[in-house]
């Protein structure tokens, strides 16, 4: 059986504040993500229990992270952009059994210095 390498986390924030979540994923060390724009569903109920204003209007973003970064892109997402910011963020992460399609990071690195 083959051990996870990477994890998939989600953040859903308020319009406006992926670039937010971004620049606290990449400060943890992601290298990018994915921004889908989605429309969130909560009732009264759900407003009245977290004690917040709920805007419908959404940002879930995805990014795969290796498994050794995925507690300090948590981490950082919950300080800038968690439920008591602007952002009014949750984030979660899922195990990813397998990844195709990605170069190691210092690959990226070797072909940024060709390039310049």
């Amino acid at each position: 059986m083959a051990t996870n390498t990477h994890e998939l986390i989600i953040c859903i924030v308020n319009n406006g504040f992926s670039d937010t979540v971004m620049e606290a994923a990449k400060d943890a060390g992601a290298r990018g993500g994915t921004v889908l724009n989605a429309r969130g569903t909560a009732n009264k109920e759900a407003e009245s229990f977290f004690h917040i204003a709920i805007q419908p209007e959404k940002e879930v973003v995805m990014i795969l992270v290796p498994l050794n970064v995925k507690d300090a892109v948590l981490r950082s997402l919950y300080e800038k952009a968690g439920l008591d910011t602007m952002g009014q963020g949750i984030a979660f992460s899922l195990p990813v059994d397998n990844v195709v399609g990605l170069t190691p990071w210092k690959a990226d690195a070797k072909t940024a210095e060709k390039k310049a």
